[in-house]
């Protein structure tokens, strides 16, 4: 069988009709024990597993999810990339995922789309400037790559934004990261969850997690609708629902859950060959590959785990849109989706021991979950296999609640307070 990926396996298995491919990973039964399960079969999940086998060495490692892979979070959101973040801590965090995001498709044997096609974060007046100033300044300091651009600047990157002088949101200059841009987000999933199967990691699919198994005070496993799974370890990567399953655990998570829409418009002609997010309404759009204008914005400020949006946030998006780009006006809107996001109050991630010994969390990215995979499969395998905080993920460990070491980064995340 063929598993490798390549011009001349696909000429070769062309040849002999497609029949000698591998599949891309198996469906087993799921074991009575492992050394490691995670419970979330999204990005987030898939990574861990993987990193746990290939960094780690670990081989008896299981990923527990109670509907199909990437069919949560990792395939309701935007897929933009960016490391455009003001502290420290976030910069070496989104950087870091940013420059795994750069060789992942290589790693992986699978074409995840990656397309570094640049972010322009537009802003709108003298204050915003002072901010975008600030934001490049603390970027080029903190190692990642950003620029001041002027209007006519930010105008040649996106010719067809709006011009008018008496626009309510003129440009008047940008801050542009060159390196960030979009991926497919189910390719990032199934790439991780091939080379995870290739390392010998069990995915299981329909199979949820209802209780957690707990001796002595420490978690020994997991009760699922397809029996007891006994773990060494457990990680949670569960996005929107991690204060469901921390619930079951027996603790309580700084979390609140939204909706976070996005849409997207029929296919037209190449126009738009970046990212464009404008700082005033905090909308956002970019073409996609197949020439679909792909929407997104603000969360809808209302606690709720639909995966839809709401009509007047739409609206809200929509006249956002019309302010950008103005000529967009006749597009036809073909979809429209959102995701749930879990959202912690200085609105970073939470990556660390939950309060239960031997379950790990991954959870609390709001609005940066899809650009975050390899970062955070990476840190939280790390933590699993060791016991112990990588550099990075230590800032972002549940005890910043106690301590007042928060990290405010709502407006890198684009939420407003």
């Amino acid at each position: 069988m063929t598993r490798r990926y390549s011009a001349w396996t696909l000429a070769k298995e062309g040849l002999r009709g497609h029949g000698g491919w591998q599949q891309a990973w198996r469906s087993p039964e799921p074991k009575s024990a492992y050394d490691a399960v995670i419970i979330g079969g999204g990005g987030h999940g898939l990574a861990t597993a993987y990193y746990l086998a290939k960094n780690h060495g670990m081989r008896r490692v299981a990923v527990i999810e109670k509907a199909w892979l990437g069919g949560g979070n990792t395939g309701r959101n935007t897929t933009t990339i960016r490391s455009n973040y003001f502290y420290p801590e976030s910069v070496a965090l989104y950087d870091f995922a940013l420059k795994l995001y750069e060789g992942l498709g290589r790693e992986l044997n699978y074409n995840i789309m990656f397309s570094q096609r640049g972010v322009l974060t537009v802003a709108h007046s003298e204050g915003e400037m002072e901010i975008a100033s600030r934001t490049v300044n603390a970027m080029q300091i903190n190692g990642t790559d950003a620029e001041l651009l002027t209007p006519a600047q930010a105008f040649d990157k996106a010719p067809l934004l709006n011009r008018d002088p008496r626009a309510r949101y003129p440009v008047f200059g940008a801050v542009w990261q060159g390196r960030a841009g979009v991926a497919r987000h189910d390719a990032v999933a199934w790439g991780y969850a091939r080379a995870a199967d290739g390392l010998g990691v069990d995915i299981i699919q329909d199979c949820e997690v209802t209780d957690f198994l707990v001796e002595n005070g420490r978690c020994a496993g997991v009760e699922t609708t397809r029996g007891t799974i006994r773990a060494g370890t457990v990680g949670l990567a569960v996005a929107g629902h991690s204060s469901v399953l921390a619930a079951k655990a027996g603790f309580r998570l700084p979390i609140q859950s939204y909706s976070l829409q996005a849409m997207v418009s029929e296919p037209v002609k190449p126009c738009l060959d970046t990212v464009v997010l404008y700082m005033g309404t905090g909308t956002y759009l970019f073409q996609s590959d197949k020439g679909e204008i792909v929407v997104g914005g603000g969360l809808d400020r209302v606690p709720s785990y639909a995966q839809r949006g709401n009509p007047p946030m739409q609206r809200t998006v929509l006249s956002g849109m019309l302010e950008m780009f103005p000529s967009f006006g006749q597009l036809k809107m073909l979809r429209q989706w959102a995701g749930n996001v879990d959202v912690v109050p200085d609105s970073s991630p939470l990556i660390g021991p939950s309060p239960l010994a031997g379950l790990y969390l991954n959870c609390g990215w709001g609005t940066g979950g899809f650009k975050s995979i390899p970062a955070g499969g990476w840190l939280l395998a790390h933590l699993m296999a060791t016991g112990s905080h990588h550099a990075i993920s230590r800032p972002f460990d549940l005890d910043r609640f106690v301590t007042g070491r928060l990290v405010d980064e709502a407006a890198g995340s684009g939420i407003a307070h």
